[in-house]
């Protein structure tokens, strides 16, 4: 099963952008809805590098100029009304998602309404909803394109035939998808925060230094990229925001250690600012 062949994104930062560019190789038409006309500029900028980026790879299925002519980023939310699915992409903040979705829900009648929430509760989301059946989570991770798994994350009153669908549009993305029960974090935030507290915690203690810490998991374990590397690249604030929720939720072992409270204090957010636990 292809995806659904109009795709609404709400929301065109590094995520959303991510987002409508594996919709967008997947055969759909992309709406991307943003804030105003500079967001809408850099929205449109993250997609087209994105691709570019893809097209000196060897790795479109059509050329830069087909791609981009089924690309549309705009600020008139009714863009999306002949949606079939649209993926709300916007900060984690609770209120905010909480906010959007309710929008998408009765702008787009007829569509599937995801969220890319990394931690929330689906359930909790769905509440405000007049159609949960049709509401899951689609947790994308960064960079998208490159990144191999979706969580698929499913509440309470999700119908079981979107879930079905959304198995097939993922793989149509030629990506892996898992499913997920509603719970803190989900399976990805909740195993990877876990560990990078630790090693924040190890760091602190002056256990070993950052790039040893990682490489006794990249060595050791097969992990692709340590993670303290990989809170870098994240962000540490991103992390730090999740950590606190499963701390909430979860209990003192997702406590944010100090070292990433004065970082984010002191604007070191990893890669997007040049500097974090590595200087990039």
């Amino acid at each position: 099963m292809k995806p659904p062949t109009t795709v609404g994104v709400y929301g065109g930062g590094r995520m959303g952008a991510g987002i409508a560019h594996a919709f967008l190789l997947a055969g759909a038409e992309v709406t991307i809805i943003e804030s105003g006309p500079e967001a809408v500029a850099a929205a449109r900028g993250r997609v087209e590098s994105s691709l570019n980026r893809a097209a000196a790879r060897g790795s479109l299925p059509e050329t830069l100029e087909k791609l981009s002519a089924r690309l549309t980023v705009t600020t008139d939310t009714s863009a999306l009304a002949a949606s079939g699915l649209v993926v709300e992409a916007v900060p984690e903040i609770a209120d905010l998602k909480a906010t959007v979705l309710g929008r998408i829900e009765k702008i787009a009648p007829d569509a599937v309404v995801a969220t890319n929430t990394s931690s929330l509760s689906i359930d909790r989301l769905a509440a405000q909803l007049a159609r949960p059946a049709t509401f899951l989570g689609l947790h994308f991770f960064n960079p998208v394109p490159a990144s191999e798994l979706v969580e698929i994350v499913v509440g309470s009153k999700t119908d079981a035939a979107i879930v079905t669908d959304a198995h097939r549009w993922v793989d149509a993305l030629g990506k892996t998808a898992i499913t997920v029960a509603d719970s803190p974090g989900f399976a990805s935030s909740r195993l990877g925060v876990a560990i990078a507290v630790e090693a924040m915690r190890m760091l602190e203690e002056g256990a070993a230094s950052a790039a040893d810490i990682d490489a006794a998991m990249t060595l050791g374990y097969k992990h692709p990229v340590g993670p303290l590397r990989t809170t870098d690249i994240v962000g540490l604030d991103v992390r730090l925001a999740i950590a606190d929720h499963l701390a909430r939720e979860l209990g003192a072992r997702f406590e944010p250690p100090a070292i990433l409270r004065e970082k984010v204090a002191d604007g070191h957010l990893g890669r997007k600012t040049g500097r974090g636990f590595y200087t990039w």
